[in-house]
């Protein structure tokens, strides 16, 4: 275990310095070009060179954030979780708009996205859905997603046109890896299977494979209805299970190692650390960072590194963050 967590580390420190000795030779090129294109009076290479060292500084900005993911799991692979509120057939419309931004989200990283479990809404949306998403930091860069967001819109489901508030919940947690041993007493739990629900056809199941297990001292649930068989999400969900348990041991390290600072992210459903407005102006903003973007469209598609980064620099860092709310 130990060797193999000394391994990983040894890979992700050389892959860092890798990309800094790239980042330094690519610098050190265009500069030259510059130069060159100075010394030939030619214009077309001084702006081609200078372009590529504006792109070095976005990359720059990029590692530099990532620096921050240094979080005993962040480099972890993740299960997002997306609950509706209440308002029916509104809020569950806004958890699948939400499911739909983080896998466009993931998409854009580069990441690969399973969906583990899905429960439609009974006329549109969804009820609640878990996503799983591989990659390098997947958790460190998804993790401050946590918590309530709110859609404020002309609803499409109300005859006269009316503005409707629709609220759903994200959790975050990391995937435990072999190296991360957490003991679960299966007495303290309860396994309850079901037909799993989808979209029809060869997507519905005619047994009952989906499996929902129950962790009673702490009332957390799990449920996975990704495979046909009962014991692969069997397994699927106890694994989900220890991640759970153990994202909330990080929690409370966390908040025992944080007691005094006040920039503290509380997750919980009266937290809400977004609001996304569509009417009547456009406007998405992050009431824990003050981040704001005045295009949603771009949001909901996946165009969340803005965001998360000053998340989590704000949750490194602190700060005194805008928090006010919007009318």
């Amino acid at each position: 275990m130990e060797a193999q967590k000394l391994m990983r580390e040894r890979q992700q420190l050389e892959g860092a310095i890798t990309a800094i000795r790239g980042l330094t030779q690519s610098l050190e090129d265009n500069i030259e070009l510059i130069a060159m294109g100075e010394d030939e009076d030619d214009e077309s290479v001084i702006q081609e060179a200078e372009t590529a060292i504006r792109g070095l500084k976005a990359e720059v900005d990029k590692r530099q954030i990532e620096t921050l993911l240094s979080g005993e799991a962040d480099s972890n692979d993740t299960y997002l979780e997306v609950h509706s509120g209440a308002g029916g057939t509104e809020s569950q419309d806004w958890a699948e708009m939400l499911e739909r931004m983080y896998i466009r989200w993931a998409e854009r990283a580069k990441f690969k996205v399973e969906v583990l479990e899905e429960h439609p809404g009974e006329e549109a949306g969804i009820k609640s859905a878990t996503l799983l998403i591989k990659g390098h930091n997947a958790y460190g860069w998804a993790k401050t997603e946590s918590g309530v967001h709110r859609l404020v819109r002309i609803s499409p489901y109300d005859s006269q046109a009316r503005r409707h508030t629709s609220f759903a919940s994200v959790w975050v947690y990391p995937v435990v890896d072999d190296t991360i041993d957490i003991e679960v007493n299966e007495s303290d739990c309860r396994v309850d299977t079901y037909r799993a629900s989808g979209a029809g056809g060869q997507h519905v199941n005619t047994t009952d494979s989906a499996v929902r297990i129950t962790h009673i001292p702490t009332g957390i649930v799990v449920a996975c209805q990704q495979e046909r068989s009962q014991h692969k999400n069997r397994a699927t969900a106890w694994n989900m299970l220890k991640a759970r348990l153990y994202e909330a041991e990080l929690e409370r390290r966390e908040e025992a190692a944080n007691a005094e600072a006040s920039s503290k992210t509380q997750i919980g459903w009266g937290h809400q650390i977004r609001s996304y407005v569509l009417q009547p102006y456009q406007l998405v903003k992050d009431l824990r960072t003050g981040v704001e973007h005045t295009t949603p469209q771009e949001v909901l598609d996946g165009d969340l590194d803005e965001f998360m980064e000053a998340a989590l620099a704000h949750r490194v860092h602190g700060g005194n963050a805008a928090v006010e709310d919007i009318d």
